[in-house]
């Protein structure tokens, strides 16, 4: 009798409640938290001038990419261990402690030649307390991973929220009190500070110091390579900064982070959220995978990149089409330059939501080299196109190379190497081609509002915003969820008047 395959539909099952457990957690503090940075932003944006963003921008780019190597991938290897978490707290804490220190120190010896580099020594200062975050969570890696493996979101999220309280209260108020960029790190500081105390305590994992050498082979296996590609993947968020910086002045360098951080809304709100979920997710869907089949990650694949995409899609339509209104609006006259580059950063940000989530993907198949070598060349690609666009164009010119370089060459790679690594493609094509076709609906309809309702930053924002969302979840989501919404509207008798007629 042939010997029939083990059925994980129950274990597949328990995973994706999990999972959704943890998405709907990390959704609603990334909602609350998105929320008070809009309104926070929206504070800081009239207390601090383009100069002082400008700064701040400098310091950000180092602390970002420092952070993306911070623990040497300890988080990512300790929420994929399979075995006990007691088996390597110890040697992971003492791993990621030593990691994120060590990096501070070579950071702040560092620090003046590279403000030097970019064109802002007045910087030096702001990096320097800004890098201390990165020693703080490096403190609570473990802490943080024990989370995320427990599908604890909940907790993770109350934590953030509670530190992102103390650091708008910290920064405002320094703010209104000429602190100017420094405000942003010493509120940044203080936030880490809450988060980490928070995390800590709520991991419930005991606080033991050890070195098991089997146990740090093991991590450093899986983490190095992974942390070079988070380190890639962080030069590749933030050479952006680092070579406009060196190709403009300050004040337009204050632009472009105005312009990048509205385009990280959506990484920021949903993004993050997601890769919470996605590593664990996907790794125990490898696990319980038999026999090397790719096909329970194939099948994940096929449903969470569309349906990723579905949510991203739309934002990026608006940001694009109404950037000018948009920026206008929120921020003042001011500020508009910034529009210029928002269209086009619209763009990369859809190509890096997808990125972070295929990079999960790989990482939970254990392709963790072939992250690397797409985002090292991606960087190489970048690199050049960035210095050229940047003094051909300033700020746009650098968003338009960025632009070209996301969707012409990583978008290819990508499709290459989740080809490569076993995933069957064609089932996540065909889940793709709604969300395609919404986005290049809600386009027409956004072009064509805007231009019928006159300059009105508002009125644009509501009607042609407005219509082309409405466009978007018309062509995107299903003729049966809107029939079922519209009957629950109370819109039962019309539609099923249409429907005989």
């Amino acid at each position: 009798m042939k010997e029939q395959p083990p059925d994980t539909t129950d274990g597949l099952a328990d995973i994706g409640r999990k999972a959704g457990r943890g998405l709907g957690w990390s959704l609603l503090g990334n909602v609350v938290m998105k929320a008070g940075s809009f309104v926070m932003s929206l504070v800081l944006a009239r207390l601090i001038d383009a100069d002082q963003f400008g700064v701040f921008a400098v310091a950000l780019a180092a602390s970002q990419l420092m952070l993306h190597i911070n623990d040497a991938g300890i988080i990512a290897a300790t929420v994929q261990w399979r075995g006990r978490l007691s088996e390597i707290a110890p040697t992971a804490t003492v791993m990621a402690i030593v990691s994120s220190v060590t990096l501070y120190a070579i950071f702040w010896t560092a620090a003046p030649l590279y403000a030097l580099f970019v064109g802002s020594e007045d910087a030096v200062g702001v990096m320097r307390v800004l890098m201390l975050t990165n020693v703080v969570y490096g403190l609570s890696a473990v802490r943080s991973a024990a989370l995320m493996r427990r599908f604890e979101h909940g907790k993770l999220a109350l934590a953030n929220l509670i530190g992102f309280c103390g650091n708008a209260a910290l920064a405002i108020t320094l703010a209104a009190n000429g602190t100017g960029a420094m405000s942003f790190a010493y509120g940044q500081l203080l936030q880490a500070v809450i988060t980490g105390i928070l995390v800590i305590t709520f991991a419930r994992v005991r606080i033991r110091i050890g070195l098991d050498r089997a146990v740090a082979r093991k991590l450093l296996v899986f983490g190095l390579p992974l942390c070079v590609t988070m380190g890639i993947e962080g030069l590749l968020l933030n050479v952006d900064l680092l070579l406009v910086g060196s190709a403009v002045d300050e004040h337009a360098l204050g632009l472009y982070l105005m312009a990048f951080n509205i385009s990280a809304w959506v990484p920021g709100l949903i993004g993050t959220a997601v890769r919470y979920v996605a590593l664990p997710s996907f790794s125990r869907l490898a696990e319980d995978a038999s026999g090397g089949s790719t096909d329970s990650v194939s099948e994940g694949a096929r449903h969470a990149i569309p349906m990723l995409m579905s949510v991203v899609l739309p934002v990026a339509v608006l940001m694009g089409v109404l950037a000018p209104a948009l920026v206008t609006f929120l921020y003042t006259a001011e500020w508009a330059p910034a529009a210029e580059a928002l269209r086009f950063l619209a763009i990369v940000m859809t190509v890096r939501m997808l990125s972070a989530l295929v990079t999960d993907i790989l990482a939970a198949l254990g392709r963790t080299k072939a992250t690397m070598w797409l985002n090292l060349s991606w960087v190489g690609m970048l690199v050049p196109a960035l210095l050229i666009g940047g003094r051909l164009d300033g700020i746009r010119g650098a968003a338009i190379a960025h632009a070209c370089v996301a969707v012409l060459y990583a978008l290819p790679v990508m499709v290459f190497v989740m080809h490569r690594a076993g995933v069957r493609l064609p089932p996540v094509a065909l889940g793709l081609l709604r969300p395609l076709g919404g986005g290049a609906v809600a386009a027409v309809v956004m072009i064509l509002l805007a231009r019928a309702v006159g300059d009105s930053q508002f009125v644009q924002l509501c009607v042609a915003g407005g219509g082309g969302l409405l466009a978007f979840a018309l062509v995107v989501v299903p003729r049966a969820v809107l029939v079922s919404m519209a009957a629950k509207a109370g819109l039962r008798p019309a539609l099923r008047k249409e429907s005989d007629a």
